[in-house]
């Protein structure tokens, strides 16, 4: 299996609002969403850096979604 991507944050976004995350508010350079079923993340919102590894896994594993379910997500959608 290949390494786990690294992402911007405007992709993570991209990807909530996909399953149908809204974004509820901004505090700073973090951006908090929620899911009608009561499923939260919150996405550190620096533009043009990276989301680290350790970082995204933990925003998946909010949201309860697996990290294959996000890297087919993703090679479909580049």
């Amino acid at each position: 299996m290949s390494k786990f991507p690294i992402v911007d944050a405007d992709t993570i976004i991209r990807f909530l609002k996909y399953l149908g995350f809204v974004e509820i508010r901004q505090n700073g350079s973090h951006k908090f969403f929620k899911h009608f079923d009561e499923r939260s993340a919150t996405v550190p919102y620096h533009k043009g850096e990276d989301i680290g590894r350790g970082l995204l896994l933990k925003i998946l594993k909010d949201i309860e979604i697996d990290k294959e379910t996000f890297i087919e997500w993703l090679t479909n959608k580049l």
